[in-house]
């Protein structure tokens, strides 16, 4: 038990003198990106294990940068594969590049005083469905022809991935949005850069059994 305790021991001890060999610190830099991206959903109450301070978020800086790299096509966090929305909650290449740069360079915490406020959250709750919006379980076909402005996850089981297109009636397909393993964090509103005008007779295709998506309408 003694050996086992001393190479416990040492194990901390490694971990807590990293060799540094790089100018990104957690109190600096990596919390500003942390408190924006990540925060609502890694806090206490949140969806997913607090990354709020740095005690927090160090014993997974290795699981972070394999999550990064893993989903850096499409970028990490953002769950499309599909074009770009405007409310695109993903890492940029900067923040990425920042992050591996930190995680690479020895995971320095800095000095506290560079740190931001801590982000002030919401009260939790399900983001409501516009007026006009459709919700469909299975392929649907428009009736009438629809501005789309985006696509509401309403109600996805765990871990399930979708690729939603939409199928014009001259054989054209259109891609609208891809749910990568989904998780509860993804029910948010995924907003086109721009509407799309769909005509009557297209077909929204891809949805998996047990999910709701809202499309929602343009103007």
């Amino acid at each position: 038990m003694r050996l086992l305790a001393g190479f416990l021991g040492s194990i901390v001890c490694l971990q807590a003198h990293d060799i540094v060999t790089t100018a990104m610190t957690f109190d600096r830099q990596v919390s500003r990106i942390v408190f924006e991206r990540c925060a609502p959903c890694h806090r206490e109450g949140g969806t997913a294990f607090p990354m709020l301070t740095y005690a927090q978020t160090r014993p997974w800086a290795v699981a972070i940068k394999e999550e990064i790299l893993r989903r850096r096509m499409p970028p990490w966090g953002a769950v499309k594969g599909f074009g770009e929305f405007r409310n695109d909650q993903g890492l940029s290449s900067e923040e990425i590049e920042v992050l591996v740069s930190w995680i690479d360079g020895g995971v320095p915490e800095g000095n506290e005083k560079d740190l931001p406020q801590l982000p002030k959250f919401a009260s939790p709750g399900k983001t409501p469905a516009p007026k006009g919006a459709i919700a469909i379980g299975a392929d649907y076909k428009l009736v009438h022809p629809m501005k789309l402005d985006g696509l509401l996850p309403k109600s996805v089981p765990l871990h399930t991935s979708i690729k939603l297109t939409a199928e014009l009636p001259d054989g054209s397909v259109q891609p609208l949005l891809w749910l990568d393993g989904y998780q509860p964090e993804f029910g948010h509103p995924f907003l086109f850069r721009q509407a799309l005008s769909l005509p009557a007779g297209t077909m929204i295709r891809g949805l998996s059994l047990g999910a709701l998506i809202m499309l929602l309408p343009g103007k």
